[in-house]
């Protein structure tokens, strides 16, 4: 396994700008580093399949197109990260703090994302036409959030907060959700739970 690990990685050829060697080490090595400093690392198009990352700083990183299927980003530090295109399927998100994050065309199917944070912060954190199917997303904060275009069909959304949010041609269908979730959020041409199509607020969104 060690051995497909170095492989993968070394196939990738990454640099780590903000780490340490020996962190730069042990990611090139393992494919883990729970816990290290990776601020502002280029990791663009990374495998990082199942890779541990708990607890890690990642802020600032370039994970553009990286593969972290099944990764364990519990507690990250995923502030101004860069993940369009990044696939997350699987992923374990919780108490995240991805905002001002890039998830624009991220895939994060059945990832786990309860108690993570995605709300605006100085940036808007983009999960335009992301892929949150049946992703867990309770107690998530997700206040200001762009969701364009997002598939959040069966996400589970209990005590999420989507207050303010930017909601335009998702799809919320089989999603649990109740007003005070969407207090101040724009809704138009928006699948509600039920099916049915939400416009009240296209005038708000032609004011963006």
């Amino acid at each position: 396994m060690l051995v497909v690990h170095i492989f993968l990685l070394s196939m990738v050829g990454f640099s780590l700008q903000g780490c340490s060697s020996a962190e730069e080490k042990r990611l090139k090595e393992t494919g883990s580093c729970p816990g290290c400093d990776l601020s502002e690392a280029n990791l663009s198009g990374a495998n990082l399949y199942k890779a541990d990352l708990e607890g890690a700083n990642l802020s600032g990183a370039n994970l553009r197109k990286a593969n972290m299927t099944g990764a364990k980003l519990g507690g990250a530090n995923l502030k101004g990260a860069n993940l369009k295109g990044a696939n997350l399927e699987w992923a374990y998100l919780e108490e995240a703090d991805l905002r001002g994050a890039n998830l624009e065309g991220a895939k994060l199917v059945w990832a786990k994302l309860d108690g993570a944070n995605l709300s605006e912060a100085n940036n808007s954190t983009f999960l335009t036409n992301a892929n949150l199917e049946n992703a867990n997303l309770t107690n998530a904060k997700l206040e200001g959030a762009n969701l364009r275009e997002a598939n959040l069909k069966g996400a589970d959304l209990e005590g999420a907060n989507l207050s303010g949010a930017v909601l335009s041609g998702a799809n919320l269908r089989f999603t649990f959700l109740t007003g005070e979730n969407l207090e101040g959020a724009i809704l138009c041409n928006t699948t509600m739970p039920d099916g049915t199509i939400d416009n009240s607020g296209c005038q708000e969104e032609d004011k963006k």
